[in-house]
């Protein structure tokens, strides 16, 4: 039986968690699911999921990596769920107010056609800053397998955006 104690301190440090990492779990959600609102949704389901599923939490890594698995996780199954009931042209996006191009279609499409594992580590690398060691952790894969993979999914994502802009 867990004390009431250990039950009490484990709900703050998940707690903890996600009012520390609560940004850059969001940023990396939008990043997978293309929307603000979404990505808070997803955020918020993977506190209440690991708050549901702490019990689960064996300790073989930091609550930290356990946590940010749940994030991609949720944000995944989001965007798969979004895919399969998406019509077949995506709606129009609004230009920018100030007319900059800050809308790459070609390179979120890019982005998009990356296998899941480059995917996530240029999530992880460029949007929630995580170091290559936090991301081996978080991924469960060596610390150079990071650096090979975030490797590949940059020459990948320069040799197709190279080859739209020709």
């Amino acid at each position: 039986m867990v004390e009431p104690k250990d039950e009490l301190a484990s709900i703050r440090a998940l707690e903890e968690v996600y009012r520390r990492r609560y940004r850059r779990f969001l940023r990396v959600a939008i990043a997978i699911v293309g929307s603000a609102d979404a990505a808070a949704d997803v955020v918020q389901e993977a506190f209440a999921s690991a708050l549901r599923h702490r019990h689960e939490f064996r300790g073989e890594g930091t609550l930290d990596a356990w946590v940010w698995r749940t994030v991609l996780n949720e944000a995944r199954e989001l965007s798969r769920t979004r895919r399969r009931h998406q019509s077949v042209e995506p709606p129009e996006r609004p230009a920018p107010a100030d007319g900059a191009p800050d809308d790459w279609p070609e390179l979120r499409a890019a982005v998009a056609g990356l296998p899941t594992r480059q995917r996530d580590v240029l999530f992880l690398r460029h949007y929630a800053d995580l170091s290559y060691d936090d991301i081996a952790e978080v991924l469960a894969i060596a610390r150079g397998t990071v650096a090979a993979t975030l490797h590949e999914a940059h020459a990948s994502l320069r040799d197709r955006v190279a080859g739209v802009k020709r």
